[in-house]
């Protein structure tokens, strides 16, 4: 619980990610949670268990490859378990909220619940780029350019190497 409190901030835009808990536990159980709820998310848009599974795996895969190359290049894998955990725990939090949201596209086909899931999908581009921004010591521009690049890298990835299998 106390792994939790101090992650939370962050989705609040207050806590620099390479400061906080290092946790394999916490990773590991952030890692089954987005896991789950894209393969949810996933299945219910294709209708297809299988191709969605490859698609979720190969998604969490490259978003794994993406946070550890820009680790890399800027030389600090020594907080590699802190920054997974914090992009994977961001996504989380928005998706906890973005369920619901979805449920209510699905059934009412309402403007407002438009509105709402992108709202909610410019929030989780501006944790990601938060977090960018904070990891890379990064200006705004360039942050937001990264996260762009990661989530063509990993949603377009994963879905054009889906369709190759």
């Amino acid at each position: 619980m106390d792994t939790l409190k101090n992650y939370l901030p962050l989705c609040w835009f207050k806590s620099n990610p390479l400061e906080l808990i290092r946790s394999v536990n916490f990773l590991k159980q952030n890692l089954i949670f987005y896991f789950i709820v894209e393969f949810f998310v996933q299945a219910n848009m294709t209708d297809d268990p299988i191709e969605s599974f490859y698609e979720v795996s190969l998604e969490t895969l490259l978003t794994l490859l993406f946070v550890m190359f820009i680790l890399y290049v800027n030389k600090t894998l020594y907080a590699t378990i802190q920054v997974l955990t914090a992009f994977l725990f961001c996504s989380n939090v928005v998706s906890c909220f973005i369920i619901p949201v979805l449920v209510w596209l699905t059934v009412s086909e309402n403007a407002i619940s438009y509105y709402l899931v992108g709202l909610l999908l410019l929030w989780n581009f501006a944790l990601i780029t938060y977090i960018i921004k904070r990891v890379l010591s990064l200006n705004t521009l360039a942050s937001a350019a990264v996260s762009l690049f990661y989530a063509g890298f990993t949603y377009a990835g994963a879905f054009a190497l889906g369709q190759l299998m």
